[in-house]
């Protein structure tokens, strides 16, 4: 037995090592240059609830997602019937999921529903009504492809949001779905709310659109816009006045170029006023896209328009190559920079509503942080005096155990860049009573086995091995139960989940592996004839 001893401790010590290796920087701020780089880089990150930020509760409303699936179908179908040479007019969604539309000639019947079967399998017949040889017909996009367009919406919503907060800087951010239709995001020490919820909750929908220069601007006012046209708004500023304005303009309503041909946009400043814009810059398709709109529309105004908002309308001078082109506006650079980390990250595919918004302050979290530390020292220091004055000795050898408990908890935290909770404190104040549970039951079989007149080193064998069973049971269930907070439950709920399942890996290693080399070393090499416990 005394044989793997020296074996077990060196095991035990290069675990602690490798403990303080990744909890150094943690626990001291003030490491020399020279010692860094012998230590983990990285520090335990606090949470929301420590470090203050930003809780939202975002809502995709996935019903628009839908809509804007059917509205692209629409078009689709408008271009299919017309290369198919199927007399039509009117092709219109209505209502969320329906298109409508009337077949000039009924005798075309046949070849449209053929149409549908074979190019829009995700439509199915909503009905039809007949009156003097036309058709009209309804479509709707079938129950299950529209599940998966919201499924859809909220994924590629969550990627999107997440990408943003990425490129904006903030370290260990929690992007995570709740429900159906709904993400949750925690921004821990994020300062500015306002920048952060502008910056998630921007649809960025770019868009380029001719605008409709022979139609009347003054007609479409009073209401009477011509069809295909839509009226929307440029965004005006005065440079002399400073006042901002909003000028209407007549656009075509089809968009003949998105963002989603973008490939990057950057922050670059004007050399005529030194004011901030973003240039734009196409991927191959887009950009031979942009090549045959900027050809085919020499001297005509295009629109870019940001989430409905014209920003500009520039005269096409000449036909332009290489995909590039240039948003400008009454940026500041702030605002700049946003406005491109939107277009990088890609537009959302619907809009999100702020449902619930909570902001904690640094001074909350840091209260926090002092009440947690003052309960685990409490706490720890109750444990160690309750064991050494109950077990004598061996209650010392466990407090040993609880100490590197501690030390291997919070390093394996920094290991695996865990985010430390106000729940996660509680589950460590937790772990420090629960660590000392397997060695009291230990201390105790092995008390019975004194009693009945068995020698220290069998009665410290039989100790162990017989509370093994019970200490690996009762810890494997709790540890079952942990492991479903983390995989079910929500930031604080996880939080509390992983330090707890961290703690009960430590525990049983600290207070089965590591004590039973201080007793096996006195029983077995200094073969002595008494355990005070």
């Amino acid at each position: 037995m005394f044989k793997n001893i020296p074996l077990r401790a060196a095991i035990a010590l290069i675990i602690c090592l490798a403990g303080v290796f990744f909890i150094a920087p943690t626990l001291f701020t003030d490491i020399p240059q020279d010692w860094k780089k012998y230590f983990f880089a990285d520090k335990i990150h606090l949470g929301l609830d420590l470090q203050g930020g930003t809780h939202l509760v975002l809502e995709v409303n996935t019903d628009k997602a839908v809509e804007n699936a059917l509205e692209r179908t629409a078009n689709d179908l408008k271009e299919t019937l017309m290369d198919s040479k199927v007399h039509f007019r009117h092709v219109e969604r209505t209502g969320g999921n329906a298109i409508s539309l009337e077949l000039t000639e009924g005798s075309e019947r046949g070849i449209f529903d053929k149409i549908i079967r074979d190019q829009f399998p995700d439509l199915e017949p909503a009905g039809s009504q007949t009156s003097e040889g036309q058709q009209l017909v309804s479509l709707k996009i079938k129950d299950k492809r529209a599940s998966e367009i919201k499924k859809m919406a909220v994924d590629q919503s969550l990627e999107t949001i997440r990408n943003r907060v990425d490129q904006f800087g903030i370290t260990e951010p929690e992007i995570v779905p709740q429900g159906e239709n709904r993400i949750l995001v925690q921004l821990p020490g994020i300062k500015d709310t306002a920048r952060a919820k502008t910056l998630i909750g921007k649809t960025a929908m770019l868009e380029f659109k001719l605008v409709d220069e022979e139609a009347s601007l003054e007609d479409a006012l009073r209401g009477n816009i011509p069809e295909g046209d839509i009226l929307a708004y440029e965004d005006h500023y005065d440079r002399e006045t400073g006042q901002r304005s909003k000028i209407p303009i007549l656009l075509r309503d089809r968009a003949i170029l998105t963002g989603g041909y973008l490939e990057s946009a950057k922050v670059q400043i004007s050399d005529r006023f030194g004011e901030p814009h973003v240039a734009i810059k196409f991927n191959s398709q887009g950009a031979k896209i942009f090549d045959m709109i900027t050809a085919e529309n020499v001297k005509k105004r295009l629109a870019i328009i940001l989430d409905g908002t014209v920003y500009s309308a520039p005269v096409i001078q000449e036909r332009i190559s290489g995909g590039q082109a240039q948003i400008t506006g009454t940026f500041t650079m702030e605002e700049a920079r946003d406005l491109a980390i939107v277009l990088r990250a890609g537009a959302l595919p619907a809009p999100v509503t702020i449902l619930e918004e909570r902001t904690v302050g640094p001074s909350l979290g840091q209260d926090s942080i002092n009440q947690g530390l003052w309960a685990s020292i409490i706490g720890g220091l109750l444990v160690i005096v309750f064991m050494i004055i109950y077990y004598k000795a061996s209650g010392l050898v466990a407090d040993l155990a609880l100490m590197l408990n501690m030390l291997l908890l919070l390093g394996a935290m920094a290991a695996f860049k865990a985010t430390l909770t106000l729940p996660g404190i509680a589950g460590i104040v937790l772990t420090i009573g629960m660590a000392v549970d397997a060695n009291v039951l230990i201390f105790e079989r092995t008390k019975e086995e004194l009693r009945m007149g068995k020698t220290p080193r069998a009665a410290v064998e039989a100790g162990y091995e017989k509370a093994f069973l019970t200490i690996l049971d009762s810890n494997i269930t709790t540890l079952v139960a942990a492991l479903f907070l983390f995989q079910f439950g929500t930031g604080p709920v996880k939080g509390f989940a992983v330090t707890l399942t961290i703690g009960i890996i430590v525990s049983i290693f600290t207070a089965v592996f590591v004590t039973r080399i201080f007793f096996d070393y006195f029983v077995w090499n200094r073969k002595i004839k008494s355990l005070s416990i």
